[in-house]
């Protein structure tokens, strides 16, 4: 490889979470490469229920329920993981993340977990996660333009009507809170008055990333203890500290945490560049984590691997410099 090429960046592979699917996602893949379709196939069999079918076919809303879109996201980004890997094996990530849902993905590729224990713990957390909506009464919003001292303000101000805290860190100028709804919305009007330059509710199920979750929280805290976790073979950045993690205990006990704490993307973003990460690598549906990169660290470049066009682009560019 020159030492000029593209070759010679230090990637991150990252992977999107709960939001960024849509009907026919990884169908592409699917149909054009063996990898792919061995890996929808799998998670069939594993999951007992075609998320294939819902992948490719939805409909949209059945694809959106947390219990399925959690295991959708999840198999096609690995498709998209398996596929470049197999394209591109000599191209490896200094360090792997993932937004939320996306982290288990990340797990996956720093080999903490294997494909069907990646997948049973989806289907367990969505499981559960899909039933605490069903206890509470929850909302999100994302706050556009306006600081975390501003949101903490706003927060305390409203900490009587109910629970409300911030639920994502997405980039500087992005924050989403979560919670119960009178105590979100008060929230958001506050913060509108103070000056956010927009707030927007989002059609989501529940309070995510909230207290609301604790139930599901505690509970699947004993799941994954009856899990094969693994130390990582390459560091994760986790979502709860945006700390590197590395040993299977701290996986155990992180992931269970970041059902109901805060998704630290834009901090766990700027650590990695600090560690030396020059370009990302986004694999999974539509381009979320791209656009939140543009954000955090304009100058790097991210690339997106979702369908065959995208791959062949991205492995093209990537072989510059070979």
């Amino acid at each position: 490889m020159s030492e000029n090429g593209v070759n010679m960046k230090k990637f991150a592979f990252i992977f999107p979470g709960q939001g960024s699917q849509s009907v026919g996602m990884g169908l592409d893949l699917y149909n054009n490469f063996e990898t792919a379709k061995n890996i929808y196939n799998e998670a069939d069999k594993i999951l007992s229920k075609s998320i294939s079918k819902i992948c490719f076919e939805g409909p949209e809303d059945v694809l959106k329920k947390t219990i399925n879109a959690q295991s959708a996201i999840v198999t096609t980004s690995i498709a998209a993981l398996s596929v470049f890997m197999e394209k591109c094996p000599e191209i490896t990530p200094l360090y792997t993340m993932g937004h939320s849902l996306g982290e288990y993905c990340a797990m996956y590729c720093s080999n903490v977990m294997d494909f069907e224990t990646t997948l049973r713990a989806i289907q367990k957390r969505s499981e559960l996660m899909d039933e605490a909506t069903k206890k509470t009464k929850g909302t999100m919003a994302a706050i556009l333009g306006s600081s975390s001292e501003t949101i903490n303000k706003a927060i305390e101000e409203t900490k009587d009507l109910g629970i409300v805290q911030i639920a994502n860190y997405n980039d500087p100028t992005q924050i989403v809170i979560t919670g119960e709804v009178d105590a979100v919305n008060k929230a958001c009007e506050i913060i509108k008055e103070i000056g956010a330059r927009k707030v927007i509710p989002l059609a989501v199920s529940g309070g995510f990333h909230s207290k609301l979750m604790d139930d599901a929280q505690v509970e699947f805290a004993d799941f994954v203890k009856t899990l094969d976790i693994k130390d990582a073979q390459i560091p994760v950045f986790a979502n709860v500290d945006a700390e590197i993690t590395m040993s299977s205990h701290e996986f155990v006990k992180k992931m269970p945490i970041q059902i109901n704490s805060s998704v630290m993307w834009n901090q766990s973003v700027q650590k990695a560049i600090g560690q030396g990460v020059s370009a990302f690598v986004e694999f999974g549906n539509g381009k979320v984590l791209a656009g939140l990169n543009r954000k955090i660290c304009p100058e790097l470049k991210t690339y997106n691997i979702y369908d065959t066009q995208s791959l062949n682009a991205v492995v093209e560019e990537l072989s510059v410099g070979v």
